[in-house]
């Protein structure tokens, strides 16, 4: 299954956050929980040829999501896992057959040497919003919280005027995987926590 998605991005305060929580009404269980393991080589080969790779995990179902730079957006390959897939990935096992491992031989990536070098879990909220889709997310990772608002839109021109958020305040969000980047490599205890988490995945 493929998808282009074209989405904008602001890191939120918290009492920004919790703003726009109140602006729409958003209530306890509009939220749903749901954890990234990100991948790549040790020499971040995914990372500088701008693309990411992913397995999310929400309720008990897995995904494994390659993204790849698509025009003004990105090109999202997504194939469902098994749990027992998802845990033998980020175990070390090899990616299994499918659109995901057939677009990363194209790119040249040795898919026996991806390993999973973070997690985030986001506590997440959606809301329709002018043609597109309004995400409110709190994100957990590495002992930090922050929180983002995202809009997930078809076409760029029309979320770029629609995108409120922008007018309120222009601080541009980094990419969570990039956010992950920075502090889960900070030593080897933090390495070995993610190890850790992998083997939680089908809990």
């Amino acid at each position: 299954m493929q998808e282009l998605e074209i989405e904008f991005r602001n890191m939120l305060t918290e009492q920004e956050y919790h703003y726009l929580i109140d602006l729409f009404r958003l209530k306890e269980e509009d939220f749903f929980e749901q954890t990234n393991y990100y991948l790549d080589t040790r020499a971040f080969a995914l990372k500088n040829g701008q693309s990411a790779l992913r397995i999310r995990k929400r309720s008990d179902q897995y995904e494994l999501t390659l993204k790849t730079p698509e025009g003004k957006g990105l090109l999202e390959t997504t194939q469902i896992l098994g749990s027992d897939q998802a845990e033998a990935i980020l175990n070390g096992s090899n990616i299994p057959t499918g659109s995901v491992r057939n677009l990363l031989e194209k790119l040249g990536i040795d898919y026996n040497d991806l390993e999973m070098f973070g997690a985030l879990t986001t506590i997440r909220a959606e809301k329709p919003y002018q043609d597109g889709l309004l995400v409110f997310d709190k994100n957990l990772y590495g002992g930090i919280t922050d929180f983002d608002l995202e809009y997930e839109v078809k076409d760029y021109e029309e979320g770029e005027k629609n995108f409120f958020i922008s007018s309120l305040k222009n601080t541009k969000s980094t990419k969570k995987k990039r956010r992950i980047r920075s502090n889960v490599f900070t030593n080897m205890s933090t390495k070995i926590k993610m190890r850790n988490i992998s083997k939680k995945c089908s809990s």
